[in-house]
């Protein structure tokens, strides 16, 4: 299941990559209309290696896959799926409300998603190898991190940028992913 999550987060990252695109002009100066995708594109980029390492790590705990661990998977890789496509819109509306508003509403939702497959994992999981405190402190982190997601989907209503900054500024809170606990 490692392997094909592997594989699902890779052809993402390529879709994403795709819908880059160079300035007819060649001069520097062309760039700068491409801010937006820019920035979206790199925001979008490390949401995916967050989650990306946050997956390897947890797997770890991860024992016979069931049916509903499988579920819970492949509905948390579909909405990553659909990371490209809200990139992409943010990007040519150039942070406009509704695309901000769907992007940190994805946000929410593939990080609840994320929750409920971190729960089906380390309710499985020896506390030997997870200690109740490192579940507690990872369970406080997440939900920090999709209120965050939540008040920026809110405030993008009213104040599109100020709600992507607070997209970015809760992804910073998954940059390093809690690797307590001894390796199954």
């Amino acid at each position: 299941m490692t392997a094909f999550s592997d594989a699902v987060f890779a052809v993402i990252v390529t879709v994403m990559v795709l819908e880059l695109k160079a300035p007819e002009e060649p001069a520097f100066s062309d760039l700068w209309p491409l801010w937006p995708m820019a920035v979206s594109y790199a925001v979008s980029y490390v949401f995916i290696v967050i989650i990306w390492i946050n997956h390897h790590h947890l797997m770890r705990f991860a024992g016979a896959p069931t049916l509903g661990f499988i579920w819970i998977n492949f509905t948390h890789l579909f909405l990553v799926s659909l990371l490209p496509l809200a990139t992409a819109w943010v990007a040519r509306t150039q942070l406009a409300s509704a695309p901000v508003v769907f992007y940190a509403g994805l946000f929410v939702c593939i990080d609840i998603a994320y929750n409920i497959f971190e729960d089906r994992i380390l309710s499985g999981a020896d506390t030997g190898q997870r200690p109740a405190r490192a579940r507690r402190a990872a369970r406080s982190r997440s939900l920090v991190v999709l209120a965050g997601f939540a008040v920026a989907m809110l405030v993008a209503i009213v104040a599109p940028r100020i709600g992507f900054a607070l997209i970015c500024g809760s992804l910073m809170l998954h940059l390093r992913p809690d690797v307590s606990g001894r390796r199954a």
